[in-house]
């Protein structure tokens, strides 16, 4: 628990699982490359973060319920569904699966929870990026189960992982339209949520592509909608990547860690895609991004570690902020 607290300033924010989230997918991209040694180490270190956040979360449950409710509204507090699908993928991955599907039992009965709270308390317009976490939180469903299905876990699972694409794809359009787009420029890192949610969604889809059921024409559809939104997700990123440079925002926050896991997603979604699509350039692409989520991780490690760069507020995340 000190390790957790000395993280984030004395203060745990529900943003705190994006460090999860960037940590476990960068396990996922490194296991698909083959660095086998050092994905286990990130995902023993993604795990040990989790349940450490998970046990700070129970503990503020019974000690402060008002300040547990205060911050379960929040789009934020989604990081703890994306969190543990991330953590169950890549245990599935492992080939543990029972982890796994114990993983997708704890994100399936939270998910509907926080995302209704969260939706119930959302603004019309200008909203920070942490707004995808709507479609981030589903879509790790849909690639938790398709995942689960492809290691032969059961049918369902695949039909489970197509609805939760769909409602996922619905989701990030109605975030969409509340993101303010004036993020770009200031956001303090969760602004990059709005590409992840893209390279999530990607990466979902090419698990369901891999899916036998949905051979022929039903593949093909697949196919294109995964296509069309790893294009999207790589144009955000060129275009988030331009924001940065042109308004740097240096000092450590901890919305950085939402700059990390989109930059991980992509590079996975893109080696995921070239591998099921047979597509040597994905996963060259897939490889070079890998890296650079991994330099950035460091990054933003040293950020924590050293907290003299930290930006002002302290690396705490306001109360819509990822």
């Amino acid at each position: 628990m000190r390790l957790v607290r000395h993280v984030w300033r004395d203060e745990v924010t529900p943003a705190a699982g994006a460090c999860v989230m960037a940590t476990g997918i960068i396990s996922v991209g490194l296991h698909l490359t083959g660095h086998e040694v050092l994905s286990k180490l990130l995902l023993a270190l993604a795990a040990l973060i989790w349940l450490l956040l998970a046990a700070d979360f129970a503990d503020l449950l019974v000690r402060d319920r008002p300040r547990w409710t205060a911050a379960a509204i929040t789009p934020p507090a989604l990081t703890a569904v994306a969190a543990t699908t991330v953590l169950g993928t890549r245990l599935s991955l492992l080939d543990r699966q029972g982890a796994a599907i114990a993983l997708l039992v704890v994100a399936a009965l939270v998910w509907p929870v926080l995302l209704l709270a969260v939706v119930r308390h959302w603004r019309r317009r200008g909203m920070p990026g942490g707004v995808f976490l709507v479609c981030v939180a589903t879509q790790g469903l849909a690639v938790l189960a398709a995942t689960l299905c492809l290691a032969g876990e059961g049918d369902w699972l695949g039909d489970a992982a197509l609805a939760c694409f769909g409602l996922g794809l619905l989701l990030y359009g109605e975030a969409l339209a509340r993101f303010d787009v004036r993020q770009l420029w200031t956001g303090a890192g969760d602004q990059w949520v709005a590409g992840g949610a893209l390279a999530i969604s990607a990466l979902a889809g090419s698990r369901l592509m891999a899916v036998d059921r949905w051979a022929g024409t039903g593949h093909d559809v697949l196919r294109t909608v995964t296509y069309v939104l790893l294009g999207l997700a790589l144009a955000w990123y060129a275009v988030l990547l331009v924001a940065e440079a042109r308004a740097p925002r240096p000092g450590y926050d901890v919305r950085r860690w939402a700059t990390v896991f989109p930059l991980g997603m992509t590079a996975v979604a893109a080696l995921s895609t070239g591998a099921v699509a047979d597509v040597p350039e994905l996963r060259t692409l897939g490889r070079v991004l890998l890296w650079v989520a991994v330099a950035v991780w460091g990054l933003v490690w040293v950020g924590v570690v050293w907290p003299r760069g930290s930006a002002p507020g302290d690396g705490r995340a306001g109360p819509s902020g990822v």
